[in-house]
């Protein structure tokens, strides 16, 4: 009986792999000489014109067309700065913080323009591939220092802090991502002063990073509570004070303890980006819907989810790689 199942299921993943290889490849027409979908008309495998035809769409958004390699530098400059952060040469307070101010000031100065002859243009204007990875980076850089504190304050010897901390934790954590968005986005123009209401993008970043924060705060929380208290109990005997033995001890031994949580927290924290085309924004899920949202394109809407889901995986599966990379090298798990 074992040997009849296992010879099902590797019939059954050889037809099923042929059946894609066949439709995706094999079969499929992967260019438009005129630009049109008429050289799908008929074909049985995919249509990956529609990439070829669309894809400034899908990762530029409503960025103007003459301004595109703006946006295209921009989504450039932030990768570049999140490989060089995974560098140990840059695993410095000092080096990071340079390194990642100098990289979003180097986006918003080319996706905003206004200086240095660049045409102006507004965020509700941006879209794409890079509005993706600028929500998703300025999520995560507001949200890790946010989280470190919350989870200070959390393990505070005074109780007010401890228990209004917490509850701010767990009402977070309590509620869906959508929710806290929706909030920031159309609900706090109401309820705050005009000074402080900001652009919209900016609240939904500060939305985000907070969801992110709150459960980022619990692996940071789950790790110190993971270390032994002769730890900072012997740090006392040395006459270290409190900023030292945090900073020195504590926080780097609870980072490699929770080490595995907060990658996978990272790695669901850029899928949940796609959340934001509810609220109006044109990120790539948007911008992807856009591409065959044409009467002429509308069939071709398998190939575009599939282009948009091997965006997603390649960031997604880059951001595990990396944490496997450092799980050896930090040897967690390992005594």
């Amino acid at each position: 009986m074992n040997t009849l199942a296992t010879a099902l299921g590797l019939s059954l993943a050889v037809l099923v792999v042929w059946q894609l290889l066949d439709w995706a490849v094999l079969n499929a027409v992967w260019s438009s000489p005129d630009g049109t979908s008429e050289a799908c008309r008929g074909s049985t495998g995919a249509c990956w014109a529609v990439i070829q035809t669309r894809w400034r769409l899908i990762l530029f958004g409503l960025f103007p067309f003459e301004e595109q390699w703006r946006s295209s530098l921009a989504c450039i400059a932030l990768v570049v700065v999140a490989v060089l952060s995974c560098v140990p040469r840059f695993w410095t307070i000092l080096r990071l913080s340079v390194l990642w101010v100098a990289g979003f000031g180097l986006f918003y100065l080319l996706m905003a323009g206004g200086v240095f002859g660049l045409t102006p243009v507004s965020p509700d204007r941006w879209g794409g591939l890079t509005l993706t990875v600028f929500i998703y980076a300025a999520g995560m850089l507001i949200g890790m220092p946010l989280a470190i504190v919350l989870a200070l304050m959390r393990r505070s010897r005074l109780p007010v802090i401890a228990v209004t901390t917490g509850l701010l934790i767990d009402t977070v954590r309590s509620l869906p991502l959508i929710t806290i968005l929706f909030t920031a986005a159309l609900i706090l123009p109401f309820v705050l002063p005009a000074w402080l209401v900001g652009d919209k993008i900016w609240r939904v970043i500060l939305g985000f990073a907070l969801f992110f924060a709150a459960y980022e705060a619990e692996n940071i929380r789950s790790g110190i509570q993971a270390l032994p208290a002769g730890q900072d109990e012997a740090a006392q005997a040395l006459g270290l004070g409190y900023w030292n033995r945090t900073f020195r001890i504590i926080l780097p031994q609870a980072f490699r303890i929770a080490l595995p949580p907060t990658i996978n927290q990272f790695v669901i924290s850029f899928k949940e980006t796609s959340l934001i085309v509810i609220i109006g924004f044109f990120e790539v899920m948007a911008s992807g819907k856009a591409a065959f949202g044409t009467g002429e394109w509308a069939f071709a809407w398998v190939e575009v989810y599939t282009f948009v889901a091997m965006i997603y995986f390649v960031f997604a599966f880059s951001l595990s790689r990396y944490g496997a990379y450092l799980e050896r090298r930090l040897r967690v798990g390992h005594n």
